[in-house]
């Protein structure tokens, strides 16, 4: 196979894996909901409110009546630059992203338990590169658009004064779509292709548990179980313009290899005065075990005289497993104000022989701040900032050359809460 044509492959089949460019820990966001996340992802001992559900249902349990919360981010990219030896220094041209969720929940009558249910967006953006130099000479886009997201039922029961158990079912649906070089076709060296409506829809388990020692020490934790996402049904679209076929679509593509990945979580929450909670959590997310072969499969071409499998080789993910420490406090201001800070880190999972121009899941070290407001007995608003620290990844690449990546961001976060 043509070099130039097996390095752009392999790219492509990195950046369909794992392109999400705006999640954190490796394809996850740090944290889900505003508490959650403005605390930095140092959750599990705390998980008080509907976002317990896809980070310790066990918390459910400190949901004494109904409780519903609507939450929303927002995303600005400040910084997500590509740079290689093809003279290409282009930002990506998807600054924004949006996400949105909420959960409801109540205690059940009559049983020790709280249950409920939620959407969540578990991570994935994607990086839009518009008009960039291509190695045959010309300019095209470069684009892999990907997300995550939950539905999860679960319950919490309250074992006894200390123990409270829990465990939640994650309905997971991921979707892809794709642009690379689709306007480019050079002879038998290499076509280009567009992927769209490629998507995987499959359940995992999550379970937790916290342990009150007394009523300033909790202990936690959790294991959520991988959850495998083959995306499949969708379309490939190859450019055999320079073959003198035209496009051609194929009918059926899928792209399989990677998964949410084993996770072991330990954490505490410790409150020194009424006023003050700290909170820490341990997370090793099993990514070795998720992400490695990877594979774009396209056939059912629209035209016989074309190959009946487009023609791309798998890809080595190889991402290692990640450690992720965070920190995160609350304070009470006031009986209607709490205030809020964090720090979350985690090493960057994916080798850097294997970085590409759209996957700046580089990020490792990330600054919260924010506050919570009650406006009355039954509601409370939450809002803050989750500040992505600015990071670069230089590597060399026998599509790019000489490259370098760098990512920075900055989230914005609120969430409406209503308490019955």
């Amino acid at each position: 196979m043509n070099p130039i044509r097996c390095s752009i492959i392999m790219l492509a089949l990195s950046c369909a894996s794992i392109s999400s460019a705006h999640a954190t820990n490796g394809i996850n966001l740090i944290g889900f909901g505003a508490e959650s996340t403005l605390m930095a992802g140092a959750d599990i001992a705390v998980a008080r409110d509907t976002s317990a559900l896809n980070t310790n249902p066990a918390g459910l349990t400190q949901i004494k009546g109904p409780l519903a919360d609507i939450f929303g981010s927002m995303l600005r990219t400040t910084d997500l630059v590509h740079k290689d030896s093809n003279g290409n220094q282009e930002h990506a041209s998807n600054r924004y992203t949006f996400l949105a969720g909420g959960g409801y929940a109540q205690p059940l009558e009559n049983l020790p338990c709280t249950a409920g249910v939620g959407l969540f967006a578990q991570g994935g953006a994607g990086g839009v590169f518009e008009n960039i130099r291509t190695p045959f000479g010309n300019r095209d886009d470069l684009s892999s658009l990907f997300g995550i997201a939950k539905i999860i039922p679960g319950i919490g029961c309250q074992v006894n004064d200390k123990l409270s158990l829990g465990a939640s079912l994650g309905i997971v649906y991921s979707s892809i779509e794709q642009d690379f070089f689709s306007n480019t076709s050079v002879g038998s060296a290499f076509a280009g292709y567009k992927l769209e409506d490629a998507a995987a829809l499959r359940m995992g388990l999550k379970f937790g548990a916290q342990y009150r020692v007394n009523p300033s020490l909790t202990l936690a934790a959790t294991y959520t179980e991988k959850t495998e996402l083959p995306l499949t049904g969708g379309t490939l679209v190859a450019n055999y313009t320079g073959l003198g076929l035209g496009k051609v679509k194929y009918s059926d593509a899928s792209v399989k290899g990677f998964a949410l990945p084993r996770e072991i979580a330990l954490g505490v929450a410790f409150k020194p005065t009424d006023a003050l909670l700290l909170s820490f959590k341990v997370n090793w997310l099993n990514w070795d075990d998720a992400i490695n072969d990877v594979t774009i499969r396209a056939t059912d071409p629209n035209n016989p005289a074309s190959p009946a499998v487009y023609p791309i080789p798998t890809a080595q993910g190889d991402w290692k497993d990640q450690w992720v420490i965070a920190t995160g406090l609350a304070y009470t201001w006031n009986d209607c104000t709490t205030l809020y800070a964090g720090h979350n880190y985690g090493q960057n999972p994916i080798p850097t022989r294997n970085s590409t121009p759209l996957l700046a899941g580089i990020l490792e070290h990330h600054v919260t701040l924010g506050a919570a407001r009650k406006i009355d007995q039954n509601w409370l608003l939450t809002g803050g900032v989750e500040w992505m620290l600015p990071v670069g990844e230089k590597y060399n690449s026998p599509l790019f050359g000489e490259a370098e990546i760098r990512n920075e961001a900055i989230f914005f976060h609120m969430m409406l809460s209503r308490r019955w």
